[in-house]
């Protein structure tokens, strides 16, 4: 005997047909939408609490000032990965509603014992399950990895950002300070802090590189989203990004340290737009060893369309079949 879905969910699209993966008519597919949008309506006014305290985090913390940026790149993902609706199948939209309660059930939790960061995560969770009930899995496939993207826009917890922090302000110190030594300028390092000759290069919170590293490893995964490589290109470009935002940033205060020493002087105004101007490099910098290295890997790849293997034999160059 067949166990029927409840009613909320046979108004999503009516019984699972054999045919689930059949393109649904225009007519269903404009309901289906129409349904998707009143249900995002719904999530979105159920977690205003929560954006307006993101939106706080965004606009008072410089490191995740990107964070009006990721909800559009995300829209833009969807939409270049889009396709058609088509009919969710019962299991689908059984694991769609148990993937919403399990959202909800972080958030109520979560909220209870007021870990802020984890309901944040949460919404990504309940956003997967209303397209998942929607639409089924073959929905979640061209929408999950913009869905995804979202958890790029949300503040880190507080002891991770610490810890991450801590770590990389130590590296850009480190790193910079031997950069410099190399070059021959005299300069050593005393904790966050690169003496050059009588100038002091303080190595803030903002230099870290920590922005740049979560902008670029974001701006990594929504390029490997949305162009057509095959797996282990992307792979690489996803796990490439870490170190060039990591050497940009190390070029960034090596730079300035250099400026410092040779232009600015004691003159604080020229020293803030040396500053300024050479983290607004950093990203066109990035931007340019990505570029490269994308082309590099174009350069390494074999291409496979030849239609023929040609041999070379006593009687000449014949065609060997394609096995």
């Amino acid at each position: 005997m067949n166990r029927e879905i409840p009613t909320v969910v046979n108004a999503l699209g009516g019984a699972a047909r054999p045919t689930k993966d059949a393109v649904l008519s225009e007519e269903e597919q404009y309901r289906l939408l129409a349904i998707l949008g009143a249900l995002f309506a719904i999530l979105f006014y159920t977690y205003w609490n929560t954006f307006v305290r993101v939106e706080r985090a965004w606009s008072t913390n410089p490191l995740y000032s990107h964070g009006y940026l990721i909800p559009i790149f995300t829209i833009v993902l969807i939409w270049l990965r889009r396709e058609p609706f088509t009919r969710a199948s019962n299991g689908a939209r059984w694991c769609g509603l148990l993937l919403l309660a399990v959202g909800l059930g972080v958030r109520l939790w979560s909220t209870n014992y007021y870990f802020f960061k984890v309901d944040n995560y949460s919404f990504v969770l309940c956003l997967a399950a209303i397209f998942l009930l929607v639409g089924g899995w073959r929905t979640i496939r061209w929408a999950g990895p913009g869905i995804g993207f979202l958890v790029f826009m949300f503040p880190l917890p507080s002891r991770i950002e610490t810890s991450v922090l801590f770590n990389l302000q130590k590296l850009a110190t480190i790193v910079s300070t031997y950069v410099l030594q190399t070059l021959g300028v005299i300069a050593h390092r005393e904790g966050s802090i690169i003496n050059i000759e009588d100038i002091q290069l303080n190595i803030v919170d903002a230099c870290s590189g920590l922005r740049m590293l979560t902008i670029f490893v974001a701006l990594a995964v929504a390029i490997i989203l949305v162009i057509d490589r095959p797996w282990w290109d992307r792979l690489i470009i996803l796990i490439s990004a870490v170190p060039i935002a990591l050497i940009v940033n190390i070029v960034r205060v090596t730079t300035t340290g250099i400026f410092y020493m040779t232009i600015a002087g004691e003159s604080e105004w020229i020293q803030k737009f040396s500053h300024d101007g050479a983290g607004l490099f950093m990203m066109p910098l990035a931007m340019g060893l990505l570029y490269f290295e994308i082309q590099l890997l174009s350069q390494l790849a074999i291409a496979d369309d030849m239609s023929a293997v040609v041999a070379i034999g006593p009687g000449g160059a014949s065609p060997l079949p394609r096995e």
